[in-house]
Parts: structure tokens; C-alpha cells; sequence
């Protein structure tokens, strides 16, 4: 970086501004000379378009976890089911805007973690902590993949072998498809597993309304569906079936890495808006559709377990490409953080086709996926895994930290002018402490749950996870 750059970036830094108007236009001036000093070289990180990055959200959103919805419902009852899947999703865009205005004020972000460290005053312990907890909510899902790759290996071939070795596989297969460096060059990928996950959830409800009776039928047990929850739920069913919605919408953990390689970050919201609409609408249709087709009593998780042949597999099928590639995605953000933790900027290992570059690139992967492919196996319940990563993480990366940086985005007594910004301040402070409420309440039921779930069971088991 020369050193009329490195000024330009240091001038940039300590300018600053409370309103997201007036500093956009700005701080696109330093997004410029992060796009000049990228030229020339082999590799470069900020080519992200806004329809690039709509792909990207697509297929994070998009994705198999739309499935345990109808579960959700199931658990919730119908109406409490639509209101929180609603209430969810307009708090994730809410608090995405938020984390967009941050990174517009700071472009210097290059992921969560980087956040973590301006929210706690240049901290370098939350710096770290960040880390740990950015690169274990990411292998989480990355072991999801593994889980659920091989839960459809099962299907689709009636268990022909051992459950390990299908999750092997899918590790190997997530692997491959991790390696491109450059988000830009995966984003034509996101929109061919959004498209096809799409066609997989449509399948599942057309099934699902079509099939004379759901998976496990008992003749004169009707499919049974409520609109409050059943007598008898308890705390820790309800809790896991909110953190499973939860765990869908709330996905903010790489928005800051999907920003910092726009070519212009002012856009972000509208790739932002498209993904939320359309996640509404999916995830509220395919919950409360199949939840009156298949009823309380045959629900599973996810739901494609609760179609009879062969629609099941038809729409399972569907899957394969998200299964594939949003595993892949989770991947190489983790690679890219870790990556740029070892080569810092002005590295020729970052940007040219080094040896070394890209054996440390290939090593970084490889080492998630071992890890990944070991707690598929640890935690082989689909449902457990997805309300304890939710509990987990998204009370810290969908709540907690961006109730902070709003606060940071409007100190002392900015946060108080006028009677809207008062009411907006209050609501950032709820939304700390509902971040909190997850953080606790949630980790507490996920462990339950999972101590449940494991009654009989063992872990690298060959037995079929096949729905």
C-alpha cells in the first residue's frame, strides 16, 4: 500500500458523522481507493455487485432449513407460528440496516470480527473472542452440511451405506466446491442452489397436498393441525421451535464479509429488501402449507421426511445443490477471515497465484471440514443442531451486536434527539436485552433437548439418519 494511500485510509478513519446520509457518499471515496489498490493484481475481493450479493443472500436464506418450519408451526400452533416467523424477520432486516450503516462509516470492515472490535473499544481480547465464536457458528454450519448431505445420501439411495461414510462425502464434495477465493466467482452458483431449493420447498407443498395420507399414517388418525399451541407443550419444545426459526432468518454473521467485497456498499439494501421479501413469504407459506397437509402428529424435521415415495425423494433431490454450496459459502468465509489473519495487506500471498497462497488457502479448508465433519457426527440430530447453534450465536450476531452499534452509531446525547430517535434508542436497548434472553434461555433448552435426543444413541454411527 503506498503511503498516499495508507493516509487517505488513516484521514477517512477519524472522520466522523451520525447520520447514514450524510457519511455514504463519503466513505465510498476509501471503498475507491480499496478498488485502486486491487488493480493489477491477480485476485480481487471488491467485485461483488448488488445483484451478486442478492445471489449470495439468496442462497444463504434460501436453504434447507426452510424445512423445519412446518416443525416450528407444528410445535408453536399456526398463528403463533406466522407471528413470530414475521416478527423475526422484520427484526433481522431492522438490525441489518443497522450493521450496513456501521460498515458504511467504517469500510475498513472486512468481517463480524472486525465489528466486535469497534463495538468494545478497540478491545483486542473481543477482537479474538469474536473470532472463536465467528469461526465455531460457521463450522457449526458447516457440519449441518455434512449431517444433512449425508441424511439425503440416505434417502435417495435407501441407506446403501454407512451414514459416516455419506457424511465423509459430503465433506469432500463441500470441500471442492470451497476453493474459489474471490466471493464474486460463487455467486452465479448461489443462484442456481437458490433457484433449485426454491423448486425443492414448491415440490414438498404440492406433495404434501397431493399424497393420500403423509409418511406413517395411522387409518383414522387424521392429520391434525391447531392454531394455538397443543395442551401440554413445553417451555423447552416451544423455545427450540422458536430458535429454529430464529437460526433461518438470522444469518447477519457474514454481512459485514459480504460488504466489505461490494464494489459499492451503498447498494447493499436493495439486495438486502429482495432477500427479506421473498424470505417471508417462502418460509410463512411452505411452515403453515405443509403443517395443514401433514398435521401435529407426522411432522418431522425437516419435513421432507413427511412425504411417502417417492415424493420424498423427488423433492429431497431438489436440496442437493444449497446442501452443496451453503456449506461451501460458510467455508470460505471462514477461510478468507483466517487467511487474511495470516497474510495481512500488501501480502503477495493475498492477491497472485502463489504457491504458498494457495497452500495455506487449501490447508485453512481442509482443517474446517475435519471439524466440521467430527461434530456432524457428535450432534446428529437436525432439529438439536439448528436450536443450538441458534442459541448459541444468534443472540450475540442477531441481536447483541447490533443494538450496540446502533448506540455507537449515536452517542451520548445523540441517541435522545427528538422523540423518534428516543423511541428507536429504547427499542435498540430491548433488543440487547432479547439477545441476552437467547443467549441463556436458548442454550439451556438446545442442551435439554439434546439430552433428550440422545437416549439409545451413539455417535459415528452407521446407522441410516435417512427421512
Amino acid at each position: 500500500m503506498s503511503m498516499a494511500a495508507t493516509d487517505k485510509l488513516d484521514e477517512h478513519k477519524q472522520r466522523t458523522v451520525s447520520d447514514a446520509s450524510s457519511f455514504a457518499e463519503s466513505d465510498l471515496e476509501s471503498v475507491g481507493v480499496q478498488i485502486k489498490l486491487e488493480e493489477g493484481h491477480a485476485i480481487k475481493y471488491r467485485t461483488c455487485s448488488w445483484q451478486k450479493t442478492a445471489a449470495l443472500l439468496f442462497s444463504e436464506y434460501i436453504c434447507l432449513a426452510i424445512m423445519s418450519f412446518p416443525w416450528s408451526f407444528s410445535v408453536l400452533g399456526l398463528v403463533p407460528g406466522i407471528i413470530v416467523t414475521i416478527s423475526v424477520a422484520a427484526s433481522v432486516q431492522y438490525t441489518s440496516l443497522i450493521l450496513w450503516r456501521f460498515c458504511l462509516k467504517h469500510p475498513e470492515i472486512r468481517d463480524v470480527c472486525d465489528i466486535g472490535r469497534m463495538l468494545f473499544g478497540g478491545s483486542e481480547l473481543a477482537y479474538n473472542v469474536t473470532s472463536v465464536f465467528f469461526i465455531l457458528n460457521n463450522t457449526f454450519i458447516q457440519a449441518l452440511h455434512c449431517l444433512v448431505g449425508a441424511k439425503i445420501l440416505n434417502t435417495l439411495t435407501n441407506s446403501a451405506a454407512c451414514t459416516v461414510a455419506f457424511s465423509a462425502i459430503s465433506a469432500c464434495i463441500c470441500f471442492v466446491i470451497s476453493l474459489p477465493r474471490p466471493l464474486s466467482q460463487l455467486s452465479w452458483l448461489g443462484t442456481f442452489s437458490a433457484v433449485t431449493m426454491g423448486l425443492a420447498v414448491l415440490l414438498a407443498i404440492v406433495f404434501a397436498g397431493i399424497q393420500d395420507h403423509p409418511f406413517g399414517y395411522i387409518p383414522g388418525e387424521e392429520p391434525l393441525m391447531t392454531i394455538i399451541p397443543v395442551k401440554g407443550t413445553t417451555y423447552v419444545a416451544g423455545m427450540s421451535a422458536f430458535l429454529n426459526i430464529t437460526y433461518t432468518f438470522v444469518g447477519q454473521i457474514t454481512l459485514p464479509s459480504f460488504i466489505a467485497e461490494m464494489k459499492n456498499p451503498k447498494d447493499f439494501p436493495k439486495a438486502l429488501w429482495a432477500v427479506t421479501i421473498a424470505e417471508v413469504v417462502i418460509f410463512t407459506l411452505a411452515g403453515a402449507l405443509m403443517y395443514h397437509f401433514i398435521g401435529n402428529q407426522y411432522m418431522t424435521a425437516p419435513a421432507f421426511g413427511s412425504l411417502q415415495d417417492p415424493y420424498k425423494k423427488i423433492a429431497f433431490a431438489f436440496a442437493i445443490p444449497t446442501i452443496i454450496f451453503l456449506g461451501a459459502l460458510y467455508a470460505s468465509v471462514t477461510g478468507r477471515f483466517i487467511f487474511f489473519r495470516i497474510f495481512k495487506a500488501g501480502s503477495t500471498h493475498r492477491h497472485e497465484n502463489t504457491v504458498l497462497g494457495w497452500a495455506v488457502w487449501v490447508a485453512i479448508l481442509a482443517a474446517t471440514w475435519v471439524v466440521a465433519f467430527i461434530i456432524a457426527e457428535v450432534i446428529p440430530f437436525f432439529s438439536d443442531m439448528l436450536s443450538l447453534m441458534s442459541s448459541l450465536f444468534d443472540g450475540w450476531f442477531g441481536f447483541i451486536f447490533w443494538g450496540m452499534a446502533y448506540l455507537t452509531l449515536y452517542p451520548g446525547a445523540e441517541r435522545w434527539a427528538g422523540r423518534w430517535r428516543s423511541a428507536e434508542t429504547i427499542l435498540n436497548y430491548l433488543i440487547i436485552v432479547f439477545g441476552y434472553y437467547v443467549l441463556v434461555a436458548g442454550t439451556y433448552t438446545s442442551v435439554q433437548s439434546i439430552i433428550i435426543d440422545y437416549t439409545g444413541q451413539e455417535v459415528f454411527s452407521c446407522a441410516s439418519n435417512g427421512v
